[in-house]
C-alpha cells in the first residue's frame, strides 16, 4: 500500500473516529448550562464564506459534530453574520448556547440594535450578550454611564430577553480586571493564548501583566463563564506551534471553552477532532510553550492594542 493511500486512510478513519465521539462539554459559570470546549466563532472567518448556502452548511456541520456554543455580533458585517446564523440554527436554535455582541456604548442606541439582532437571529432571547470589545478606561466610564449599555442590559436580563451578561476585551488586561471587579456580569470572553497576551507599552515592549494573570482570577473567584478568545493571535502564532498545542494549552486553563474562527471546513473538523481528543498539559508543558512564544508577544500586544474585531 503507497504512503499516501496510507495516509488518506489514516485521515478518513481519525474523521470517523471524531464524528462518532463525543464532544466535551463544560459546566459555564453560573449559567446553569453545559457548552462544548469549541465554540464556533461567526465573524470575519466566518464571513469569508462568500455563497450564504455555504456559510449556514458548515453550522449544519459544526452542529452535526457536536458545537453548541455559537458566537456572533452586530459588527461582523453590520448584521450579515447575525442572518445568517439565524437562518442555519432555525429549529435548532433550542439546541445551543448563542451569543451576540453589541458595540454601542448608549443604552438607547444599543437597545435598538439589540431588537435588529434578535430579528436577525430569529430568536426571542440570547443566552448572553457581550458588551462588545472594551477598550480604555474611558470607554469603560461610557459603558457604565447612568444611560449606558451596562444599564440596558441589566434589565433586559430582568426581562429573561438576555439569559446572561457578558464583556469582551483584548486590548488592555487592567481595565478589564477593573470592569469585572465593579460589576455584575454573569460572564466574559478576553484573549488567552500561549504567548500571553498583555497589553502593549507606549514603546511596543510587552508588559508584564497578561489576561491570565489579571483578569482571569477576577473572574473566576466571581464564579463567571470564561471563554477564551484570540488563541491563534489572528494567525501570528500559526506555524510558530502546532495548531493542537495552541488549542491545548488555552483549553487547560479553567475556561468553559475556546472560540475559533474557521474559514473552512477542514479547519472545522480538525478543531473538533483536537477538541475530541484533548488531554491537559502540564505546567511544565504550558511553562515550555510560553517561552517558545515569548518573542512573539511584543509584536502580538502592539498588533491588538489597535486591533478591531469586525
Amino acid at each position: 500500500m503507497s504512503q499516501s493511500r496510507r495516509i488518506f486512510l489514516g485521515t478518513t478513519a481519525a474523521a470517523a473516529l471524531s464524528a462518532a465521539s463525543p464532544m466535551p462539554t463544560r459546566l459555564f459559570g453560573q449559567t446553569g448550562k453545559r457548552i462544548s470546549i469549541v465554540g464556533f466563532g461567526c465573524g470575519s472567518r466566518f464571513l469569508s464564506y462568500k455563497n450564504e448556502d455555504e456559510a449556514i452548511a458548515v453550522i449544519h456541520k459544526a452542529l452535526d459534530l457536536g458545537i453548541t456554543y455559537f458566537d456572533t455580533a452586530y459588527d461582523y458585517g453590520a448584521g450579515l453574520s447575525e442572518t445568517r446564523v439565524g437562518k442555519a440554527l432555525g429549529a435548532r436554535r433550542k439546541d445551543v448556547y448563542l451569543v451576540t455582541k453589541l458595540p454601542a456604548r448608549n443604552g438607547d442606541a444599543a437597545m435598538r440594535i439589540l431588537e435588529g439582532s434578535l430579528k436577525r437571529c430569529q430568536t426571542d432571547h440570547f443566552n448572553t450578550v457581550q458588551i462588545h470589545s472594551l477598550t480604555t478606561e474611558e470607554d469603560l466610564a461610557a459603558i457604565e454611564a447612568k444611560d449606558g449599555v451596562l444599564n440596558m442590559l441589566y434589565k433586559m436580563r430582568d426581562q429573561k430577553v438576555v439569559h446572561n451578561v457578558g464583556v469582551s476585551c483584548h486590548t488592555d488586561p487592567k481595565v478589564l480586571k477593573m470592569a469585572l471587579e465593579r460589576h455584575d456580569f454573569n460572564v466574559t470572553q478576553f484573549a488567552l493564548n500561549a504567548a500571553r497576551i498583555g497589553q502593549a507599552r507606549n514603546d511596543g515592549n510587552p508588559a508584564t501583566d497578561s489576561f491570565e494573570t489579571l483578569a482571569l482570577p477576577v473572574a473566576l473567584r466571581k464564579k463567571m463563564g470564561v471563554t477564551a478568545m484570540k488563541i491563534f493571535a489572528q494567525e501570528k502564532l500559526n506555524g510558530k506551534t502546532s495548531v493542537d498545542n495552541l488549542i491545548r494549552y488555552s483549553l487547560t486553563l479553567p475556561v468553559g471553552a475556546v472560540i475559533l474562527g474557521m474559514p473552512k471546513v477542514e479547519h472545522l473538523e480538525q478543531n473538533v477532532a483536537i477538541a475530541k481528543a484533548f488531554q491537559p498539559m502540564s505546567r511544565t508543558e504550558m511553562n515550555g510553550l510560553n517561552g517558545q512564544l515569548s518573542e512573539y508577544k511584543a509584536s502580538i500586544d502592539t498588533f491588538f492594542h489597535d486591533h478591531v474585531d469586525a
